[in-house]
């Protein structure tokens, strides 16, 4: 398969990618380490680190992201892990842009950065802004036709109006705007997640299968209306508790939604559809849960057209804190012995007029998207369709393989 360069393709610099070049913080991710950067000598993923201006691999200490999140000082663990240099982190950086990456990364030379989860479940909560709320609406009254969108819009507006915000979800004050609702025609099952007691969370994709900053985002062929989603995603102890942040796209096929909210799994899931990184921030005296539940969530989409759009989500604005939110998800009743990543959702879609007047916005092939945040760095990737970028080989089946192969290594020295 010759993948197409893309004319926005830029080197992504270690300052745009990571904030103070990763100096500040503690910092969590993977990379795949070819044999001859590998301590075992043997290919594959690799826990890493960054120790001023080094790449650091953890392999002595955690073989996997869900060793962290089983600790029970993650932080503090990761800070005293020892290991050794893989390369310099503007290296790591460099050999990530998608157009340096071997379809197979397995045939890879050097390292190459991965997303920095792996066997967690990817989950995402979804209707957790006014915003999303009223968009979700507006879809599901379209039935997925873009060009219904504005007209709906206006009417939805009308109807329900921008107090969404002040209402606190499963409150009584709800409740009886529900009824209200109702009785005018207007209720729809997003307004039941986004103000109703149970927060909608769906799978997002399979462990292992999210892709890398740097990399190209899947959108299928046959979506005429579809967008990205700029999130952050928490890691998440087995515990439930938060243990670290980083920046995601929950990218959405809003017509295949609109037409049925049955077809979620098909909006939501494909190949390249849940770019997460570059690199968790764990949590601590640099950097806390606050900073992440009122942080900014930049997004600048570039297309080869000209189009420039750009956004922004204000986590502050969700409508359900990052606790309750988590207490729905991991609890008595739903155990995540792995830990999981999970996405909060985003109060920003775009909506302007790409082509056509009342057309709105999806995306072109080729479309450089720019997530950011001042402390979390940048994630960006680059839209492609699902079956011309590069497939998804490598399973949770090979990983296992991977440390069996370096485990009998280590007995037999």
């Amino acid at each position: 398969m010759t993948i197409k360069h893309y004319q926005t393709v830029q080197d992504i610099s270690l300052q745009d990618s990571l904030p103070n070049n990763g100096r500040e913080g503690t910092w969590l991710g993977r990379a795949w380490l070819p044999a001859g950067f590998s301590p075992s000598g043997i290919a594959g993923p690799h826990v890493i680190t960054i120790r001023g201006e080094d790449i650091v691999e953890l392999s002595s200490s955690f073989k996997t992201i869900a060793d962290v999140t089983r600790h029970p000082e993650p932080t503090a663990a990761v800070q005293q892990a020892t290991g050794s240099t893989v390369c310099r982190l503007s290296e790591l950086f460099d050999n990530s842009l998608f157009h340096q990456v071997p379809e197979n990364i397995a045939d890879a030379d050097k390292p190459v950065l991965l997303a920095p989860n792996d066997i967690q479940a990817i989950k995402a909560a979804g209707v957790t802004f006014a915003a999303s709320l009223i968009e979700r609406v507006i879809e599901e009254r379209a039935l997925g036709d873009a060009a219904k969108a504005e007209e709906i819009r206006a009417i939805v507006h009308s109807a329900i109006g921008d107090n969404l915000q002040d209402i606190v979800p499963g409150s009584e004050q709800a409740q009886a705007l529900k009824e209200k609702l109702i009785a005018e025609g207007i209720w729809s099952q997003y307004l039941e997640v986004g103000i109703g007691p149970d927060t909608e969370v769906f799978t997002k994709s399979q462990p292992m299968s999210a892709i890398a900053h740097g990399s190209q985002l899947g959108i299928l062929a046959t979506s005429g209306w579809n967008n990205p989603e700029p999130e952050i995603a928490f890691l998440v102890s087995p515990e439930g508790k938060f243990l670290g942040a980083t920046l995601a796209n929950d990218v959405n096929l809003r017509d295949y939604e609109g037409r049925s909210a049955l077809l979620l799994g098909k909006a939501k899931d494909q190949n390249g559809s849940c770019p997460i990184g570059p690199m968790f921030r764990l949590f601590d005296h640099t950097y806390s849960l606050a900073d992440a539940a009122n942080a900014e969530v930049s997004l600048t989409i570039t297309g080869e057209d000209g189009f420039v759009s750009s956004g922004a989500n204000i986590m502050s604005e969700i409508s359900r804190t990052p606790g309750s939110i988590i207490a729905q998800v991991c609890n008595r009743s739903h155990q995540y012995p792995d830990g999981l990543t999970i996405m909060l959702g985003t109060m920003f879609a775009p909506t302007e007029d790409r082509a056509e007047p009342g057309m709105g916005f999806t995306h072109k092939v080729g479309d450089r998207v720019e997530i950011s945040s001042p402390k979390l760095g940048k994630l960006v990737n680059w839209v492609n369709y699902c079956d011309q970028i590069p497939t998804w080989h490598y399973s949770t089946a090979d990983l296992i393989n991977f440390l069996l192969q370096v485990q009998q290594q280590q007995l037999t020295r």
